[in-house]
This record gives C-alpha cells, sequence and structure tokens, in this order.
C-alpha cells in the first residue's frame, strides 16, 4: 500500500542535549491555493511562497498564539509581499503593486526593507523592521530580522520549487539555538546545514514532509520530537470584515457611498471573493 501524501503542518523538536530547538514546516499545499487564487507565477510567486512559510515558521517560534504578518517592501516602495499566519495553522499571503504591469524586485542596487507585525490579543501591534541587505535571499532577511530585531540566533532557510505548472514542494525550517547550547554541538550544527541553504531540493525529494526533513536536519543528533500542528491556506475576509473596514472611513465618505442608494461591490484582495454591500447596510454605517 502506497504511503499517504503528506499534508501541510509544522513539527517541533529539541535536542536531546538541550541545544537546539528546531521547527520544520510543509506549506506546499498553503502555496498552491493561494497562487492559484491570485494567479501569481515565477520569481514573484516564489518571493511570496518564502515569505508566507517564513512568517509561519517566525509565528511558531516567537508568537504561536499572536498572528504575525511578515511585509516585505522593495526600496522604492513600488512592491509589497505579504504573509499573514493565524494561531490557528491559517495563513495566506498577497503581493501588490503601484504599477501592476511592473515586475515586482527587493534585490539589486537598492535596499530594501523586512517588517514582523505581531497582532497581540488585547489588538495592540508589536513592530519590528530591518533593512535587507542588498542580494539577499527571504531566507536571510529573516535571519537579520530575528538576530537585529528579536535578539535571537537562529539558523533558517525556506524554500519553493516550482515546475513547468504546478508547486513541486515549499516549506522551510528553523533551528533555535537554546541557552545551553556550547561551542561542539553549535560547530557541527553549523557545519551541517550549510548543505541546506539551498533547501529547494531536498524539499522537493522529500515532498516537504515535516518528518524526513526533521530526520535529514538532525541527523546523527539525538532529539525528541514535541508537538506537530496542521497548516492550511485560510482567508480571513467576511461581510462582517468589509462592513468592519467600511465603517473606518471618513464619514463624507460614507455619506458619498450611499448617496444614489445603490448596493456597492468590493472584493477581498487575498482570495478575490465578491461582496456586495446594500444601501441599507451602508446607511446603518452612519448610524453606527
Amino acid at each position: 500500500m502506497a504511503e499517504p501524501r503528506p499534508t501541510d503542518s509544522a513539527l517541533r523538536a529539541v535536542t536531546d542535549d538541550g541545544a537546539f530547538r528546531v521547527i520544520t514546516v510543509r506549506t506546499t499545499d498553503v502555496v498552491r491555493r493561494m497562487l492559484a487564487v491570485r494567479s501569481l507565477w515565477g520569481a514573484e510567486a516564489v518571493r511570496l511562497a518564502d515569505l508566507v512559510t517564513g512568517t509561519i515558521l517566525v509565528r511558531e517560534t516567537m508568537a504561536p498564539m499572536y498572528r504575525v504578518q511578515g511585509l516585505l517592501r522593495s526600496a522604492d516602495g513600488a512592491s509589497l509581499w505579504i504573509g499573514d499566519s493565524d494561531p490557528d495553522g491559517g495563513a495566506r499571503g498577497l503581493l501588490t503593486r503601484k504599477d501592476a504591469t511592473a515586475a515586482a524586485a527587493i534585490n539589486g542596487a537598492a535596499l530594501g526593507t523586512l517588517e514582523i507585525v505581531r497582532t497581540l490579543h488585547n489588538g495592540e501591534l508589536h513592530r519590528g523592521t530591518v533593512q535587507v541587505p542588498v542580494g539577499s535571499t527571504v531566507s536571510q532577511a529573516l535571519m537579520v530580522y530575528l538576530q537585529e530585531s528579536e535578539q535571537v540566533v537562529s539558523m533558517l532557510a525556506v524554500g519553493c520549487v516550482l515546475g513547468d505548472d504546478h508547486v513541486v514542494a515549499a516549506g522551510g525550517y528553523i533551528v533555535q539555538l537554546l541557552p545551553d547550547v556550547d561551542q561542539g554541538p553549535l560547530a557541527i550544527m553549523a557545519e551541517r546545514l550549510r548543505d541546506f541553504e539551498d533547501i529547494g531540493p531536498l524539499l522537493a525529494k522529500l515532498d516537504a514532509a515535516t518528518s524526513p526533513l526533521m530526520d535529514e536536519i538532525l541527523y546523527g543528533m539525538p532529539f525528541t520530537r514535541l508537538d506537530e500542528a496542521p497548516l492550511a491556506w485560510r482567508c480571513r475576509c467576511g461581510q462582517d470584515r468589509v462592513l468592519a473596514s467600511l465603517v473606518t472611513l471618513p464619514r463624507s465618505d460614507l455619506i458619498a457611498l450611499s448617496a444614489d442608494e445603490k448596493p456597492i461591490e468590493l472584493s477581498c484582495d487575498f482570495c478575490g471573493t465578491a461582496y456586495v454591500v446594500s444601501a441599507k447596510e451602508l446607511q446603518g454605517l452612519l448610524g453606527a
């Protein structure tokens, strides 16, 4: 009997010597759905996939109980990649451009920025922003963020492999140094992970399955698997959220929108779902 196809998840483990905490993630199905709903492909799609995978890893590592967003900006402000990860395992992503016909780019002569935003339980936002060194990959940008903004030394790699017309595999890992680490295990791990800086070929070989990926990263190191949590593409949009966004508009704008007593149509930037807001609902917002 054939083994069941792996599904998206985040797997945690810790080495038995207390030196490292490791998280591996498979995001292949998340990426497939995300790229399909946005009709995105090529280098731009890979960068978005890597950011979403990386945002999941940052949330799982630094803030598992909070919503985390990763925002990768080009230096000229023309392009913005957004990764969004929720505590329930839902994830989504979006690429926006000032000029929809122009190619998005983060590398080049100018620097971009990476911002990580946590939405806390009380609704407040915790933000951290770092400069992205010229020529950096998303993996490198995330490690810069963790080092400079969170003061956490981590080794991280994310990847997305595209076939001619399909997503072959997507996922990645993060290895976090724990307080008990000493120079011996650190040197071994650093040397080991040099083989996994370009994680794409291994993801394709393993179908990005989290457990085999964990075995490869921690080969020869005794470790204990902890919990594994499912991941899935999921959009947060809904009629209530559409109305909540409209109510933040200036009153003059709401009056103008409701003046002709006709419904308005809006669509979600992340998934493209269309919503209709009736004239009665618009008028109700004026009284809110």
